[in-house]
C-alpha cells in the first residue's frame, strides 16, 4: 500500500474540530458569519486558522461567500457547505440577505454546552443547520490551506448513509447533551471535513494545479508521497527524479507546476512543520528532532528553523505556547 500524504498533512497540521451551533431557522432569515479570523481567538484560542462549515440537516437554503467572487449556492438536507480559507459568508433562507454578525455567540462557547442552540426568523418554513469549527496551524507551513478554494460544497447524493447518522447524532446531542457528545461531535466534523477534502480531490480537473492537484497526478503524486514519506532521508533532486522516473528539470518544471515551489524547498518547509509540531507536543530534544528530519547536527537545524520561520526553534516555542 502506498504511502498516503494526505493524511501525515492533515496529522502533522494537527487538524481538530471546535464548537458546534445547531440552528433552527424559520423563513426569512439570515444568518452571517464574520471572518475567522475574527472569531476564531474565542472559538479556538492559540489556534493559527479556523475553518467553518455547515451541514444542512433539514430543509433547504442559501450560503453566500463575501469576499472575491461573491459565490452563491443553494443548499438542500444532506448537503455540506464549507469554508476553508476562514472568509466571512452568509447562510440565509433566500439569496442577498445579510444579517448583523453575532459576536457575542462565539466569545465564551463552551460555557453554554455543546452544541449551542440558535433560532432565527419566526417563519414556517424551516430550515436546521449543525455548524462547526475546525482548526489547524497554517504555520511554519499548511500545503492544504492554499489548496483549497474558498468554498466548497458537497452535495448529497442520497447515499451518504454516515452523513445521516453525522446529523441525526447532531440533532439528539442538541437535545439531550450527553457527557463526552461534545467531543464526539468534535472527531465526527474531523472525520467529515476530510471526506470532504477527499470528494474535492477526486473532482480536480487536469487543468487544476495545485497541492491536491499535484497528489492526483501520478508522477508529482509519487514525489510527494516519497517525501513525505521519508523526509528525514537525505534527498537531492537527482534521487528524486530517479524514484519517480522523469529526469531532474522535468521533475523540477512539474512539481513546481503543481505545488508551487522546487522539491527541496518545498522539503525544508515540510520538515520545519514536523519540527514544530514535535517543539509543541513532544519532549524530544533540539538533537533528537534535527536527526528526525534529515539535519546532521543541531546548529544546522536551528540555522535551517530560523531562515525559514524568522525565529529559533525554542524562541518559537516558547512564544507559541504563550499564544495557548
Amino acid at each position: 500500500m502506498s504511502f498516503d500524504a494526505l493524511s501525515e498533512v492533515l496529522r502533522a497540521v494537527r487538524l481538530k474540530g471546535a464548537v458546534f451551533f445547531d440552528v433552527d431557522a424559520g423563513a426569512p432569515w439570515a444568518a452571517e458569519a464574520p471572518a475567522a479570523c475574527v472569531v476564531g481567538p474565542g472559538i479556538m484560542p492559540g489556534v493559527d486558522h479556523v475553518i467553518e462549515y455547515h451541514v444542512i440537516a433539514e430543509g433547504e437554503c442559501y450560503a453566500t461567500l463575501l469576499v472575491g467572487s461573491g459565490d452563491v449556492v443553494k443548499l438542500k438536507a444532506g448537503d455540506v457547505v464549507a469554508f476553508p480559507q476562514g472568509d466571512p459568508h452568509v447562510m440565509s433562507s433566500r439569496p442577498g440577505m445579510r444579517a448583523e454578525p453575532d459576536l457575542e455567540a462565539h466569545c465564551s462557547p463552551l460555557a453554554s454546552g455543546l452544541p449551542i442552540p440558535i433560532r432565527v426568523g419566526e417563519g414556517d418554513e424551516r430550515a436546521r443547520l449543525v455548524c462547526g469549527f475546525l482548526g489547524c496551524d497554517a504555520r511554519p507551513f499548511n500545503p492544504l490551506i492554499n489548496a483549497m478554494p474558498r468554498m466548497i460544497h458537497v452535495p448529497s447524493n442520497g447515499d451518504e448513509e454516515w452523513m445521516k447518522r453525522f446529523i441525526d447524532f447532531a440533532k439528539m446531542e442538541a437535545a439531550q447533551k450527553r457527557a463526552g457528545g461534545a467531543t464526539m461531535l468534535a472527531k465526527l466534523g474531523e472525520i467529515m471535513f476530510i471526506d470532504l477534502v477527499r470528494r474535492h480531490l477526486e473532482g480536480l480537473s487536469a487543468d487544476d494545479a495545485n497541492w491536491l492537484a499535484g497528489l492526483k497526478d501520478r508522477q508529482i503524486g509519487k514525489a510527494l508521497n516519497l517525501l513525505h514519506a521519508a523526509p528525514g532521508e537525505d534527498w537531492t533532486l537527482e534521487r528524486l527524479a530517479k524514484a519517480t522516473g522523469m529526469s531532474r528539470s522535468t521533475l523540477a518544471e512539474r512539481f513546481t507546476h503543481f505545488v508551487g515551489r522546487p522539491p527541496m524547498q518545498y522539503l525544508t518547509l515540510w520538515r520545519m512543520q514536523l519540527a514544530s509540531e514535535m517543539l509543541l507536543e513532544g519532549d524530544a530534544s533540539m538533537a533528537q528532532i534535527a536527526s528526525k528530519i534529515g539535519y546532521e547536527s543541531e546548529a544546522a537545524f536551528s540555522r535551517a528553523f530560523k531562515r525559514t520561520v524568522g525565529l529559533a526553534p525554542a524562541q518559537w516555542r516558547d512564544e507559541r505556547a504563550q499564544a495557548a
